[in-house]
Order: C-alpha cells, then sequence, then structure tokens
C-alpha cells in the first residue's frame, strides 16, 4: 500500500547503491586501454535520519467528534449513522476469513495506455526535483519539476454471477486496483443476498505518488477530471472488454479509495454528484497535498473539511470513512498544519455530521495508515452501510 509521503525521493536508494558499487572500484580505464588511474573514492551518501513512527491518537482527545465506543472485535451495524471506535482487535469479517474461496462472479482485466488518453498522457517528477514550502505561504510547495512520462494501467473488473447480460448494472469505481478485497467481499456479499448484484471496477493509478507524480495529478487535485476521465475513457473500455452495461443512475454508482485514492473517490461525488452518490474511504488523504497549486482550493483536499462542505448546500452523497489511531501525521517539509490524517478525518466527521449528511465514521484503535487486518474486518459491513436503500430502477 502506498503511503502519501510528500515528495518521495525513490532515487535515494539507487544513488546509494551506485556510491558503494563506485566506492569499491580503485581504478577506471580509459576508452584507449591506457594504464589506469587512480580514482578517488567518492564521499559515502549521508543516510536521511528514519522519519518518527506517527505517535498514537486517543480517539477522545479534544477536538474529537465524539464517537461510540464499540466491544473489542465488534463494527457498526450497516443501518446506523455517526461515529464508532473499534477495538484493537481486528479479526477478518466472515466474508473474508478462512483461506480464498473460488468467485461466484468473474473477473476481467485489460491494460488501457497513456497514449490513448487525452485527460492523462502521464508524467513523473524530475530525478532531482525538490520542492520547497514557499516562504510567504507554507501551504503553497514550489519547485516540482516534472516530465513526460508514458504508462500503461491494469484494470480489473468484477461481474457478478447473478449480472443479466443486456440489463445495465450498479457499480463501485475502486482507486489503487485490482483490488481483489473488494472483488472478494462483494461476491460473498452478493452470494448471502446482502447485496444486489454489483459490478466492481478496480482502476491502477498511472504511477509514483504524492506531488509532481501522475498518482498524485490523478488523486490529489480537487476538481472532476478523474471522475471525467473514468466517465468518458475507463467506463467505455469496461463496457466493450466484459460486455456489459453500467447503470447511469447515480445513486446505483460509488467510489472508494484509499490514503489519496481516498480523497480522489469523495472529489468525485463531490464534482459530479450527477454521476455518484455514494463513497467509502479508509485513511483518506483529506489535506493539503494538491498539486499543481490551485489559489481557488489553496489548501487541497483539507478544503473539503475547511470550506467547500460547510459553505456548500448538502448533496446527495452517502458517505464511509475511516482513519487509524496510529496514521499520519506531517510526513513531509510544508508544516502547515494540514497534514494530520487523524484530524483531517476527525474533522470531515464533524462537518457531515453538521451539514446532516448520511455518513458512518470509523476510528480505529491499534492500526496504522490503511491498516489491511481494518480493511478485512470492516470492509464488508461498510459496503453495506454504503449501498443501503439503493432500489435498482
Amino acid at each position: 500500500m502506498e503511503h502519501n509521503n510528500c515528495m518521495p525521493t525513490p532515487g535515494c536508494a539507487f544513488s546509494l547503491a551506485l556510491a558503494c558499487v563506485l566506492a569499491s572500484a580503485p581504478f577506471a580505464f580509459s576508452q584507449s586501454g591506457a594504464a589506469p588511474a587512480p580514482q578517488t573514492a567518492p564521499q559515502a551518501a549521508i543516510p536521511r535520519p528514519p522519519r518518527p513512527a506517527p505517535p498514537t491518537r486517543d480517539p477522545h482527545s479534544p477536538g474529537y467528534v465524539r464517537a461510540r465506543q464499540l466491544p473489542d472485535g465488534a463494527v457498526p451495524r450497516p443501518n446506523k449513522n455517526g461515529n464508532f471506535i473499534l477495538g484493537p482487535t481486528h479479526a477478518p469479517a466472515p466474508e473474508l476469513a478462512g483461506p480464498d474461496r473460488p468467485f461466484d462472479g468473474r473477473v476481467v482485466e485489460f491494460m488501457l495506455s497513456s497514449k490513448e488518453s487525452t485527460y492523462y498522457p502521464g508524467i513523473a517528477r524530475n530525478p532531482d526535483s525538490r520542492g520547497t514550502p514557499d516562504p510567504a505561504n507554507p501551504a503553497h510547495l514550489t519547485g516540482v519539476e516534472t516530465h513526460p512520462a508514458p504508462y500503461a494501467r491494469k484494470v480489473a473488473v468484477y461481474v457478478p454471477k447473478g449480472y443479466v447480460a443486456g440489463s445495465e448494472a450498479p457499480f463501485i469505481v475502486g482507486a489503487d486496483g485490482p483490488d481483489r478485497m473488494l472483488f472478494a467481499a462483494l461476491d460473498a456479499l452478493i452470494a448471502e443476498h446482502k447485496l444486489p448484484p454489483i459490478v466492481a471496477i478496480s482502476i491502477q493509478n498511472g504511477g509514483g505518488d504524492a506531488q509532481g507524480s501522475e498518482r498524485g495529478l490523478e488523486y490529489d487535485t480537487m476538481s472532476g477530471k478523474y471522475a471525467e476521465f473514468v466517465e468518458h475513457e475507463v467506463l467505455p473500455a469496461v463496457e466493450s472488454y466484459a460486455k456489459i452495461k453500467l447503470t447511469h443512475d447515480p445513486d446505483g454508482r460509488a467510489a472508494t479509495g484509499n490514503s489519496s485514492g481516498g480523497s480522489c473517490a469523495l472529489a468525485m461525488a463531490w464534482y459530479h454528484p450527477e454521476w455518484y452518490h455514494r463513497v467509502l474511504t479508509y485513511s483518506g488523504t483529506y489535506v493539503n497535498q494538491q498539486w499543481p497549486w490551485n489559489p481557488e482550493t489553496p489548501h487541497g483536499a483539507w478544503g473539503f473539511h475547511e470550506q467547500l462542505i460547510p459553505r456548500s448546500e448538502r448533496k446527495p452523497i452517502r458517505i464511509w470513512l475511516e482513519v487509524g489511531d496510529r496514521d499520519l501525521l506531517n510526513p513531509n517539509a510544508m508544516h502547515d498544519d494540514m497534514h494530520d490524517w487523524v484530524l483531517a478525518n476527525e474533522r470531515m466527521a464533524a462537518v457531515l455530521a453538521k451539514k446532516h449528511y448520511s455518513y458512518q465514521f470509523v476510528f480505529a484503535q491499534n492500526a496504522g495508515h490503511v491498516e489491511r487486518s481494518v480493511r478485512e474486518q470492516t470492509l464488508p459491513e461498510a459496503l453495506e452501510y454504503v449501498w443501503r436503500g439503493y432500489k435498482p430502477k
């Protein structure tokens, strides 16, 4: 699982390895075959100190939402709104426990190339690019440079056994795919008749992470562009490859994601509520990680709970969201007080309650960023909650 670390440096490991190779070679040979000349070993790279582990946050901290403590191992009921605290034990839900069972449905996979995209032709951050906070505005990261970088992304489509050929199916779109856990949870819930037959579309990101990356551009941008990319480039390909039809009813469409994929899922519904009414997020990156900087949304996804939701009319969005007590805290150089994942999700719960949204917020104890055991424990219930009230038209 990718963490949303501001300006990661994947080239550091390569540079250090290269320095070691050069240091172990005392001579260099000229192209003419002349005698070797002594070489001075390069100065060893200074390793960066390890990032401090995020502190464990108390769900009853001042400023956090009031939440109901559940018995250890329990999850909320899918018909309940509000705020809940999970105990420290995270056993898999019955639908996800035990060895993987064969799917009743089928999974279709195909590739999409950046050459075929008018929305995302592909970028990557320059290896030597280092973003720095603007001295006049610490919320504004400057100096991020990129170059074109083609990609090929996998799209995996789960088609439930109960799908009727020619009918329009409800569906859920997921980021950072393929997501077998999502497919398994849906498959089991459909078999148990807890959900109607729902298609799942799991889309791989375009590469990299955070500012200057294709993934960051797709997921952290505060706009409807990613939803438009899905609508006009991904969904037609899904219908073609999987031989299915997808509903145009926004009440039959959901978006889900983890970390930056979570804030992306909300952005899909927020900017295009005519397309999506249901959202499910784990460790949502509702923080200031947008790039390029946009003066209309200067604080990135932090703006969801800071301005957008409080100052807007309630939209027809039903949302389930989770955060761990050891989730991320300021893993970057900006220090703008807008990079605490726990506080961001707590603030989300507060503004959703104030605006009378249908939502369920889970604070997971003994859990880090997008904790796999928490997903295994809660995903079936979360899906039931998100799809509650859906009636196919």
